[in-house]
């Protein structure tokens, strides 16, 4: 274990983005046991921090803590040693944990901790962890921008092209992210071939690509809306089991009204794009 992480992690200068990912997933646990604990009204844990009685969420302690550590990060840049930034880094890491467990906090305006809508918190928790945990493998978005003989290649037409061809990467991501397909499209800027796959399948039927090209072709939505029943049932299920695992009580039995549930609310054909109105002669 230890030649591995001087081999793969320390050599690579990777020991931050290590120490990032530890302090992000137990800042995440200890956060999540702690609300658990207090919404059971233990009474030898301490309850919420109520000044005044006004409940101060933990999103505000994230985000200073990940000031703190961001300007700290800063200052050291130059003449810091790796300690020094793998401790700030984990700093930052609990930081950022304390901010994404209540992300559904300040997308939708108001404390929807418990809530179906809550789960937010956690997709993007689940984000968080699968993006740094590819960088820390060695992953890399736009990787041919960051090959270092590539950059350094005297001829321009060599640069050029490799630069074109990393901008083409990215737009095939944006034709995946706008088929609704947000976790291909963020594992294909590391994996190059998840994401042209991506492009090729068919768009889920909400998607906005759908409602461009599909709605004018019945089959091809009828395709879209069926594939996705039977391809995202499991996977809705084990990610609402996951979620009810980390948020609360999970039950088997809920999971699948939950999915039944969320795939007729979500599963559904894409409206027809408006039709401009005509201007008056």
């Amino acid at each position: 274990m230890s030649e591995w992480l001087g081999r793969e992690i320390i050599e690579h200068g990777r020991l931050p983005l290590l120490c990032f990912l530890v302090g992000f997933l137990v800042g995440f646990a200890v956060i999540r046991l702690s609300v658990r604990l207090i919404r059971a009204q233990v009474k030898w844990w301490p309850g919420n921090i109520t000044p005044g009685g006004r409940h101060i969420h933990h999103v505000v302690f994230g985000i200073v803590l990940m000031l703190v550590a961001g300007v700290a990060l800063i200052t050291v840049y130059e003449d810091g040693t790796t300690e020094t930034g793998a401790a700030l880094a984990s700093l930052f890491g609990v930081g950022a944990a304390l901010v994404l467990d209540e992300f559904a906090l300040i997308f939708y305006l108001e404390d929807v901790y418990w809530s179906e809508q809550g789960r937010t918190s956690i997709d993007a928790v689940f984000v968080a962890t699968a993006a740094t945990g590819l960088l820390l493998l060695g992953f890399h978005p736009l990787e041919l921008l960051n090959v270092t003989d590539i950059r350094r290649d005297p001829n321009p037409w060599v640069r050029a092209g490799y630069t074109a061809l990393a901008f083409f990467h990215l737009a095939v991501c944006a034709v995946v992210v706008l088929k609704g397909k947000i976790w291909t499209g963020l594992i294909g800027l590391f994996v190059a071939p998840i994401l042209y796959v991506g492009a090729i399948r068919l768009s889920r039927p909400g998607a906005p690509w759908a409602r461009w090209y599909y709605t004018s072709r019945p089959k091809r939505m009828e395709r879209a809306l069926r594939r996705e029943r039977t391809i995202r049932r499991p996977t809705i299920r084990a990610k609402i089991y996951l979620q009810d695992l980390i948020a609360g009580k999970p039950s088997i039995g809920h999971a699948v009204d939950a999915t039944e549930s969320e795939l007729d609310r979500k599963v559904r054909p894409a409206a027809s794009p408006p039709v401009p109105m005509a201007s008056a002669e």
